[in-house]
């Protein structure tokens, strides 16, 4: 019998999913890729297979875990397997160059960045930036780790020569403008089936790490939830949330062979939105969708479902 494999490399973040499959009855098989084998010489099982590999792996010691499941989705699509956020997306999800690079083609606006490699090189690409206030952050690195807002060069200077200096694990470092925005919040909307789901109003008044995951706001220190947002919640999703943008995110994800992504934009202060992250191995707060009465894990569910249906027509 067909079944859905999952590929990831955390079981905290996909057991939301799993639990939703079998609610459905959907069955399913779940591919953990923190070491492996590719056999190039066979041929995979029938089946869909659905990607959702982190660029934040390295931070769980899974340092080639997306080098494994490139060679995996490759393997994959070699066999005209139906894969969901195969290759294309895999390669988004690991650079944010590849992603703002894809956006601007896509005419989506997006915060002007500089990527460098070298101490050296993040300083001058600080200078040639020339903004009073700028944003440095790692090229592949998932839940906002290793952002950091400097309204100097003399800060960023002292950050640079300090032990707090964190070395990406690509080597590159993005330096980017920082977009002021009236209010202390994001909005992450969120996709499934290549179509807009809902949109989620995020405060990053504690900080840039705004991991949704139910698993972060418990055990993640450095994902500002819990506790300290009872006041204010941290995670709030819009009521009949409604902008041009989500057309062109659309057409974008289609694109490039999205289909489930949470895409996240800033506004400053005239009111222009900045898109500067694209994450295709989605998670989603339950508190928010308890409140709103939305669940994405089970329209994901749904949608894998229908593409086992599809899978057994067929063949």
């Amino acid at each position: 019998m067909s079944k859905l494999y999952i590929i990831h490399e955390n079981t905290e973040w996909t057991t939301h999913l799993t639990n939703r499959l079998e609610e459905l009855g959907v069955p399913y098989e779940e591919m953990f890729l923190d070491r492996g084998i590719v056999d190039l010489t066979s041929e995979p099982p029938e089946g869909v297979f659905y990607s959702r590999m982190s660029a934040s792996s390295h931070t769980r010691e899974h340092r080639y875990a997306p080098e494994l499941t490139e060679a995996v989705l490759s393997w994959l699509e070699s066999h005209g397997r139906r894969v969901i956020n195969g290759s294309r997306a895999l390669r988004l999800e690991l650079s944010k160059v590849n992603q703002y690079t894809a956006l601007e083609a896509a005419g989506i606006k997006t915060p002007k960045t500089l990527a460098a490699i070298g101490k050296d090189e993040i300083f001058t690409a600080a200078v040639k930036l020339d903004t009073p206030s700028f944003i440095t952050k790692h090229n592949r690195a998932g839940k906002g780790l290793g952002v950091r807002l400097f309204h100097s060069l003399a800060a960023l200077e002292e950050y640079l020569e300090s032990p707090d200096f964190e070395e990406p694990v690509d080597g590159i470092t993005l330096v980017q403008e920082y977009i002021k925005s009236p209010e202390s919040y994001i909005t992450r909307c969120e996709f499934i089936g290549g179509k807009f789901v809902y949109a989620v109003r995020v405060d990053t008044s504690e900080g840039f790490e705004l991991c949704p995951a139910d698993a972060c706001q418990i055990g993640d220190l450095f994902c500002p939830a819990g506790e300290a947002a009872e006041q204010k919640p941290k995670f709030q999703i819009i009521e009949d949330f409604q902008e041009e943008i989500i057309e062109k995110y659309e057409k974008f994800l289609k694109a490039n062979s999205i289909e489930v992504a949470g895409i996240e934009f800033i506004r400053n202060e005239k009111g222009e939105i900045f898109t500067y992250d694209i994450n295709t191995n989605t998670n989603y707060n339950s508190e928010a969708e308890a409140k709103a009465g939305k669940y994405g894990m089970l329209e994901a569910a749904k949608f894998f479902a229908a593409e086992l249906e599809k899978q057994a027509v067929l063949s």
